[in-house]
């Protein structure tokens, strides 16, 4: 585990447990020990698991972490996803840490595997967005890339999105694409939000290596990649749903990206139990 992954947990610890654990510490023997199992209470793909292994080992380092079910084997209710043994006291502590990292990036992972499932068949791939929740950015985007999707950039230090706002402050289309490639490296692709079929082919024109295109109705991104025909990739965004998602992969874009894969994920049911 490297520093980030680390501290967080650490941060997740002293958040939880302060300067005592008023329960454990006062009911049970320090020297007692005991197991305890993680069990999938539903089906779905799991992820974080060695997060969750290295709760525990935040705690105490004598204790034995056995991973049964490894990030992205699918699990069905009943299974046992991993089994922890050491100081009951450990367990006690880091039970509720554990199993929120897990149940959280496996909710997300299991998400994201629908999704991308549902359009298996079609050239299209799924990709993430920034909508993740603070601190927790590159443990979610981890877990989007178990369930199968691509991720988008990490943040706004490792990819040229030139956004609506951009767009104003900059004077237009045209000039934000141009003032831009003079000022990153030739390496950097940039890739340009347009609104409307007009927006499009200004983009075109600025050579956007990719467009995104917000918000756009189904006919209309059929007609953006008839007008682009293959002049920049094309990443269809916003207001897509499990409803309309294998529609809009059948227009032809190259990329979707869904908000809601991390944004609106639920935690995937997970119970520890102690034996």
């Amino acid at each position: 585990m490297d520093w980030y992954i680390q501290d967080l947990i650490k941060r997740a610890l002293q958040e939880d447990i302060g300067h005592q654990d008023i329960t454990t510490d006062n009911l049970v023997d320090k020297e007692q020990r005991s197991r305890g199992v993680f069990l999938a209470k539903a089906a779905g793909i799991v992820a974080g698991i060695h997060v969750a292994q290295e709760v525990f080992r935040c705690l105490d380092d004598d204790i034995q972490f056995t991973v049964v079910k490894s990030d992205g084997e699918k699990i069905a209710p009943g299974d046992t996803l991993a089994v922890v043994a050491g100081r009951t006291r450990t367990l006690l502590k880091g039970e509720r840490v554990a199993l929120n990292f897990l149940q959280r990036l496996s909710g997300i992972a299991t998400r994201t595997n629908h999704m991308v499932e549902l359009i298996r068949y079609e050239k299209a791939e799924i990709v993430d967005t920034r909508k993740t929740t603070p601190g927790l950015r590159r443990l979610e985007k981890y877990a989007v890339s178990v369930g199968g999707a691509r991720n988008h950039r990490f943040g706004l230090y490792d990819g040229a999105l030139i956004k609506d706002n951009h767009i104003k402050a900059a004077g237009g289309i045209q000039k934000a694409i141009s003032t831009l490639r003079t000022r990153i490296p030739h390496t950097i692709k940039i890739e340009v939000e347009v609104e409307n079929l007009e927006q499009l082919q200004e983009a075109l024109e600025a050579r956007a290596d990719i467009i995104m295109l917000d918000n756009m109705d189904i006919d209309t991104l059929h007609q953006a990649v008839e007008i682009t025909a293959g002049q920049a990739l094309l990443e269809a965004s916003g207001g897509i749903t499990e409803a309309n998602l294998v529609e809009v992969a059948r227009t032809g874009v190259d990329f979707i990206s869904i908000g809601a894969l991390t944004h609106s994920a639920g935690s995937l049911d997970i119970s520890f139990n102690l034996e």
